[in-house]
């Protein structure tokens, strides 16, 4: 059952406009944050339990507080730079509610007391970057950002940042570095970002979906969004669905919400002659789970976990009978391997070594010990680097190769894959 608690007027058109938004109620939360203490919004977010929704799931309002209380300036940073493979839930929350967006900053900048923002968008995002420039300059216009908010005393300034095409950059220090105008490159923690930032002043970084849910906690209260999810996963969650479903796109349901539902409910099912095989539950890097593990899977953190892989930014992939694992392997690790930064040496090696054993596999030019050497790299790569791109990638070998080594296995003894006979692994040579 869908809960629309963020996306309920996503389909009307008015609602991308400043006039429209405040029709249906928009700003109403900032007029009642700033008659607030600052650190009333900050417990009142900490209490709501809302967990980051870029992909680590980390406590919101304890990341706030964690900026010094030195008199520094701080900044605000928005990460709108969606690279996670199947992933498009924050497009889709720029397209048609980017005021949603300006308005849980505002509010969080005067929780942490900052006087500037940015918001990260990716290159590629053309579209969103143009609907997100338009309605900030629409809350220029109405006072809602600039000198004096709304007659408050609270000063803010906001400005949207285009990156140029590198997945790498979604990660937080390497974000803060291609905005300084540096090479887009992860830094190693700590010093932490809420510590030593953007311009080397404490920062905070939230995903898109994170800060939308702001404006609705400050008006609902922290117990009215408990009253979604569960304890240690509180309120609803944007979930992209991709795949051959009937209805593929972006669903908000309830954390702990099953995978069976939302397959069956929201996304009408397979597509006729098409039977669910695999699921990967949050986005290219989390680990992929089987067919009986998705059919008994809740979508929230806890169960994630406890079934060895992760919530993630809510990418769901739903993989079908139809799909080569060894082929899919094979174009995750391209994407990887093409996207690390070369900073680190068993990423930078790790992923191109695991492109070529998965692509020679799929080829049917390698032997059985090469299973266990791609698993072997994927294993020496976990833990090992600054940042966790090389996780990111070691994990989906893993999990790919110990729940369908069968058809690994068959790529290679029978020189032909055992889903499709010829697969896209083999036509690329």
């Amino acid at each position: 059952m869908e809960v629309k608690l963020l996306s309920e007027h996503y389909d009307k058109k008015e609602f991308r406009h400043l006039e429209g938004y405040q029709k249906l109620g928009g700003y109403s939360a900032l007029k009642k944050a700033l008659k607030m203490k600052p650190e009333e919004i900050v417990a009142e977010v900490k209490n709501s339990g809302l967990r980051g929704r870029g992909g680590a799931g980390f406590p919101t309002g304890m990341k706030w507080g964690f900026l010094p209380q030195n008199g520094e300036p701080r900044f605000l940073l928005c990460n709108a730079d969606e690279g996670e493979p199947g992933t498009f839930k924050d497009r889709l929350m720029m397209e048609r509610a980017p005021h949603q967006l300006i308005e849980g900053m505002i509010i969080a900048a005067f929780g942490i007391k900052s006087q500037k923002s940015y918001i990260y968008i990716r290159g590629e995002y053309y579209q969103p970057y143009k609907i997100v420039e338009k309605a900030i300059e629409e809350a220029y216009k109405a006072g809602l950002l600039g000198k004096n908010i709304l007659g408050s005393g609270f000063d803010h300034e906001m400005d949207v940042y285009r990156g140029a095409g590198a997945y790498i950059v979604g990660e937080e220090t390497a974000l803060i570095s291609s905005l300084e105008g540096k090479k887009g490159q992860p830094k190693l923690k700590p010093p932490f970002p809420a510590v030593k930032g953007y311009l080397e002043k404490p920062t905070i970084v939230n995903n898109v979906e994170t800060l939308a849910a702001v404006p609705w906690i400050i008006n609902n209260g922290a117990q009215g969004y408990k009253k979604y999810g569960t304890e240690k996963s509180p309120g609803t969650k944007l979930f992209s669905v991709s795949g051959n479903v009937n209805k593929p796109g972006v669903y908000e349901v309830p954390l702990a919400y099953s995978f069976k539902d939302l397959l069956e409910n929201e996304c009408g099912g397979m597509k006729p002659g098409f039977k669910l095989k695999a699921l990967i539950p949050g986005g290219s890097s989390c680990p992929v789970l089987n067919y009986d593990e998705a059919m008994k899977a809740t979508m929230d953190y806890e169960c994630m976990s406890q079934m060895g892989s992760m919530l993630g930014s809510g990418g769901v992939i739903v993989i079908d009978d139809k799909q080569c694992m060894v082929d899919l392997l094979n174009v995750l690790m391209h994407f990887y391997h093409h996207e690390s930064c070369g900073q680190c040496t068993p990423c930078r090696e790790g992923t191109g070594w695991m492109e070529k054993l998965s692509s020679s596999i799929g080829a049917g030019r390698a032997q059985l010990s090469d299973i266990t050497l791609l698993d072997k790299v994927a294993r020496q790569m976990m833990g090992t680097t600054i940042c966790a791109l090389s996780d990111a990638a070691a994990l989906p070998v893993i999990s790919f190769v110990s729940k369908f080594r069968d058809e690994f296995e068959f790529h290679i003894h029978e020189k032909k894959c055992k889903v499709k006979g010829h697969c896209h692994a083999q036509s690329h040579h």
